[in-house]
């Protein structure tokens, strides 16, 4: 009897404690992702994305348009993936805004990057090799990284804006697009002339900038244009121990000689500090074809009959094109010397409506104040905004008439621009995230109060 008494008052005991047990578990707050863990599961996607061998001249864009749609869908953006060359695909994401007719945000990044030599690497180049001492992350395609981390950080950006129930005024565009190391011809060139483009109504666009050794970002408002050309030389072939005027040899390399004295009075100007890199001529030999080869080499007793060289040559917008036409045609490359030249790429200086094709960086432009004032709010700070001393797709914005800065938000990072060991701080990836997260929901976000930012927006 008495077992069984204790073991009736028992149950009703036990009833109690598990159900004081279920309320505890109820209210108990279920344990969060910690911040340190949250942030490692960004640097892994960065990480993951800059895996993707998409280097010239056989970049795997599949891959890597794969990996971001998968991306884009985790940040709940709308995808396409346009193919306006075939096995060059555009991806296209979109973020509606509340006033779709209010011109639209781009935000704009290419997916390619320029080949390595990976014996020359401490890491291997699409290794993304994380030092965990140092929290660098190293890879060819980081530019520091040319220019994954950017577009990464525009989605990164993005996924914090819509888990904390930010939705945009304006609607927000992402392009993610190929070729641009080889000229943007197939990439974005293509997009801009489509109906696609026109139908997305851009009021500005950003695009790449450069690292900043110091303190303050870098930001881009113009860019040096770009003029690749190659001049060849002819002459009379002759013995090696032979010394007579004319030929191909010498006459080159007095063009040379005249480049290069050309050369050294634009970098003077920026050794000294009267200008920026970005606002002189740049001319740079990219390389120098010549002799009659062998199997195992050159021969060495005959001088060629032919020469050719070629040059990388970048324009400021405020440069006098017609005075280094005449240059060129005058004193690098006469006819008199039996020398031609021919331009692979020359890309005008100026926009479609004749005017030097840079976006206002100061008052009168409404995108600029906003720009700057996004990133004084998430604590950064702007240096005086350059002429980009190479060229990016931004340029293609420029030439219609669309404001384009050029803004990548690294600082105290050296310029590893093309270069071996190429490398970006975990800390400061993270933290351009933050600049981003700021400039996208300023730039997206329209101020009814302030009337003459509506109409101006809508032009």
């Amino acid at each position: 009897m008495a077992s069984k008494k204790s073991s009736t008052q028992a149950s009703p005991m036990a009833a109690a404690a598990a159900s004081l047990l279920l309320g505890l578990l109820l209210v108990l707050p279920v344990p969060a992702i910690s911040s340190s863990d949250a942030e490692e599961a960004v640097v892994s996607r960065f990480r993951e994305y800059l895996r993707i061998d998409t280097a010239q001249p056989a970049p795997d864009y599949a891959a890597a348009v794969a990996f971001l749609r998968g991306q884009a869908g985790a940040a709940g953006l709308e995808a396409r993936t346009l193919e306006l060359v075939a096995g060059k695909p555009l991806l296209l994401l979109r973020w509606p805004g509340r006033r779709p007719s209010l011109p639209s945000l781009l935000l704009n990044s290419h997916t390619d990057v320029v080949p390595s030599e990976p014996h020359k690497w401490d890491h291997p180049p699409f290794s993304a090799a994380l030092d965990e001492a140092s929290g660098r992350i190293y890879a060819h395609t980081t530019f520091n990284t040319d220019m994954k981390c950017v577009g990464m950080q525009y989605l990164e950006a993005i996924r914090r804006l819509r888990s904390a129930g930010f939705i945009p005024d304006r609607n927000i565009y992402l392009t993610f697009v190929p070729d641009e190391e080889i000229g943007g011809h197939e990439g974005i060139e293509a997009f801009v002339a489509s109906k696609e483009f026109k139908d997305m109504n851009i009021g500005l666009v950003l695009d790449e900038g450069l690292a900043s050794p110091g303190e303050e970002y870098r930001v881009f408002y113009g860019e040096r244009s770009p003029w690749w050309l190659t001049i060849k030389a002819k002459g009379a072939p002759g013995h090696g121990a032979k010394l007579y005027d004319g030929s191909a040899m010498e006459n080159l390399m007095k063009s040379v000689e005249a480049i290069r004295r050309f050369r050294t009075s634009q970098f003077d100007l920026v050794k000294s500090g009267a200008k920026a890199e970005g606002d002189v001529v740049s001319v740079n030999l990219a390389y120098l074809k010549a002799g009659t080869p062998t199997p195992t080499g050159f021969v060495m007793n005959l001088q060629p009959s032919e020469a050719e060289i070629g040059l990388d040559i970048r324009l400021p917008p405020s440069v006098h094109t017609e005075a280094l036409e005449k240059r060129l045609a005058e004193e690098w490359a006469p006819s008199s010397r039996n020398l031609t030249f021919e331009f692979k790429q020359k890309t005008s200086v100026l926009d479609n409506f004749g005017k030097p094709a840079v976006t206002p960086a100061d008052s009168s432009n409404v995108w600029w104040a906003l720009f700057e004032e996004a990133v004084k709010r998430a604590g950064g700070k702007l240096g005086k905004p350059e002429i980009f001393p190479a060229s990016t797709d931004a340029r293609y914005f420029r030439v219609l008439g669309i404001p384009a800065f050029g803004f990548s938000p690294m600082t105290n990072t050296p310029i590893l621009l093309h270069d071996h060991n190429e490398f970006l701080s975990k800390d400061e990836y993270l933290k351009g995230i933050g600049i981003y997260e700021s400039i996208i929901r300023t730039l997206a976000t329209l101020k009814d109060s302030n009337v003459d930012y509506e109409s101006r927006a809508e032009l």
